[in-house]
């Protein structure tokens, strides 16, 4: 992490869960201007989806990072919210506010408009690899394949394929011995926060974020259904229990 502020304009775009508002919280200790534009667009399966260890990890990053006490984007900073992030309204706010870059974490897939605004400086966070894994719930999907090795979360940039740009970073996520499937989140969380300082340094050493093209393309997954989200938890869970 840096010792001291990343003096930058970095807008951030997401939505409101615990582990994303650590997210801003930390990028917000760490670079002078920070911009958060939330969206609120519902995306979801046909199908039962919802786990028990996701309201577990709710509740296990509410006290890991937040005392227990359930936070707002909003009180971590400036934060302007839309239903979806490609509204011209939402575009528009992002060029009043120039950035030096725009990180994305969790929204849903961005229109060319809003690509366009820093077509050169505007990077993803995408669990796993995307030269293997791409789509959505990629990283229980590794599990469910028994692919620890590819327990990682990767910094690419954003092109109008989306998971298709250039890898910055890339950096495993430490499994550590007996570790729980609701424990996994936050691990994830914070190798995030280190990848986004680390290409935003990149940025500003270099004045670009250097990257190597993807060599393949990753199988699509699409949601995880509960059924198997239950298998993924006993694979970890065996899994660490081994370590």
């Amino acid at each position: 992490m840096a010792e001291q502020p990343t003096d930058m304009r970095v807008v951030i775009l997401t939505t409101e869960t615990v582990h994303h508002c650590y997210f801003v919280r930390e990028l917000a200790k760490n670079v002078t201007h920070v911009m958060v534009c939330e969206e609120r667009r519902p995306i979801s399966a046909e199908f039962e989806t919802h786990h028990e260890f996701e309201s577990k990890s709710d509740d296990y990053e509410l006290k890991l990072w937040f005392e227990g006490k359930k936070p707002t984007l909003g009180d971590l900073a400036p934060t302007h919210t839309y239903h979806d992030i490609n509204d011209p309204e939402c575009i528009q706010k992002i060029r009043e506010f120039d950035p030096d870059a725009i990180v994305v974490f969790g929204t849903g897939r961005l229109s060319e408009d809003l690509i366009d605004v820093r077509p050169d400086r505007i990077v993803n966070l995408h669990g796993a690899n995307p030269e293997d894994y791409f789509g959505i719930d990629t990283h229980l999907w590794a599990i469910y394949h028994k692919d620890f090795d590819g327990l990682v979360s990767t910094l690419h940039r954003v092109e109008s394929n989306n998971d298709r740009g250039g890898v910055v970073l890339s950096a495993g996520i430490p499994i550590e011995p007996d570790m729980e499937m609701h424990e996994f989140r936050a691990a994830n969380t914070e190798v995030c926060v280190q990848l986004v300082m680390q290409g935003l340094h990149m940025l500003q050493t270099f004045g670009q974020f250097i990257s190597r093209p993807q060599n393949r393309s990753g199988r699509f997954y699409g949601f995880m259904p509960t059924v198997l989200k239950e298998l993924c938890k006993q694979r970890f869970e065996r899994y660490t229990s081994q370590l």
